[in-house]
């Protein structure tokens, strides 16, 4: 088939898992076009994927890019020159807007939306952005999300007529596995002290403030231990201050972004999100295939990820006390802490593209049956 694939370039989940998709997708024999306004995080530079970028125009009349209409063009002009037979879009919310004014104008594409979070549980409680979002996937041809309860979101939300797959994220399990003596380890930590790892896009949502919080208060019990932060957004200034305030400034350490997770996930003794809402959990999962326990809330879709006592513990949101007592609990009992992490990945091996990608290809292969249509290369993939 020829796939297109828009989405957000950012190392946020939407993103990794829409360029790790591709990359797959490439694998199996498809024909990839990666319509972005950036180059994505974890794309590289595979020699059998198109890569097409979304010019952001400045016009002076205007304070912001027209960013729908300029990735609709785009859209429009990879449609025209290379007839792809599906576009994949991920995010809803301007990408299958876009998408949808691009077949207008184009002609016919089948068009399968991909949900992922905050496009339903926070623009998605916007009651102006609704019916737009509600449009767009109603005009899809076919939609999926990456969790059970994210599905059930998104009916609440919109009240959608069509049925929702669901279809998972997924790691590459051959690429993310834990690295028996991680070069990162010595320098991230003495000899004798634990590693507590976090990973994300530092957005409120996922509240950085009560895992520093937790921290502050493990260390009393566990002063031979370090917090590790990776990323960067919105919250790292207020969150460089909390660290400040709480005296913690030689006990965490910042990161920024970073692209060499695997070896930071092996040097790491338990991974935390303290999520208040997370749709599935993307750097848990890779955590668990790095055979790294996790402490999470309990929220959104990472119960379907993190089993509770199996390859994790699980808090109620907000509730730093618990936070810290289950991170204490993980890193005093050696015995229980192997045994989840073995656990751990176990349960990401589920995850790996070998059992998640086939699905993706039967779900497009799903729009063109129920069309009494084929893709390009004339019979179902994989």
């Amino acid at each position: 088939m020829k796939i297109g694939i828009l989405c957000f370039p950012t190392p946020g989940g939407s993103g990794v898992v829409a360029t790790e998709l591709g990359k797959e997708l490439s694998r199996r024999g498809h024909e990839i076009h990666i319509i972005s306004y950036e180059m994505p995080f974890r794309l590289g530079d595979p020699v059998n994927i198109h890569f097409h970028q979304v010019p952001l125009r400045e016009y002076p009349l205007f304070p912001h890019p027209f960013l729908t209409i300029e990735i609709t063009a785009k859209l429009v002009e990879v449609l025209d020159r290379y007839s792809l037979d599906i576009i994949h879009v991920h995010y809803a919310l301007p990408n299958a807007i876009s998408a949808v004014l691009a077949r207008e104008i184009a002609g016919r594409v089948r068009i399968v939306t991909t949900v992922h979070g905050t496009d339903v549980t926070v623009w998605g409680k916007e009651p102006s952005l609704q019916p737009v979002i509600r449009y767009g996937l109603e005009q899809s041809d076919a939609v999926s999300a990456v969790s059970h309860d994210l599905k059930n979101e998104v009916y609440t939300s919109f009240g959608l007529e069509k049925t929702v797959q669901v279809i998972p994220n997924f790691v590459d399990t051959r690429v993310f596995s834990r690295l028996p003596d991680s070069p990162l380890r010595s320098q991230l930590a003495r000899e004798g002290e634990k590693i507590i790892l976090h990973v994300s896009n530092f957005r409120p949502v996922k509240r950085l403030q009560d895992l520093i919080a937790a921290f502050f208060r493990l260390q009393r019990s566990n002063p031979k231990t370090r917090l590790v932060l990776v990323g960067d957004g919105t919250e790292r200034e207020t969150a460089e201050k909390l660290v400040q305030d709480l005296g913690l400034a030689s006990r965490v350490t910042f990161l920024g972004n970073r692209a060499e997770l695997v070896q930071l996930y092996s040097a790491a003794d338990l991974f935390v999100l303290p999520s208040e809402k997370e749709s599935f959990g993307l750097s848990a999962l890779e955590a668990m295939a790095c055979s790294v326990p996790v402490v999470a809330t309990e929220t959104g879709g990472l119960p379907e990820v993190v089993e509770q006592g199996k390859t994790g513990l699980l808090v109620p949101v907000g509730d730093t006390e618990a936070l810290s007592e289950s991170m204490a609990t993980l890193l005093g009992q050696p015995t229980l802490h192997a045994q989840m992490a073995a656990r751990s990945r176990e349960k990401a091996e589920k995850y790996s593209p070998e059992n998640i990608v086939p699905r993706y290809e039967a779900f497009y292969q799903g729009v063109f049956s129920a069309l009494g249509l084929q893709g390009s290369t004339g019979n179902p993939p994989g």
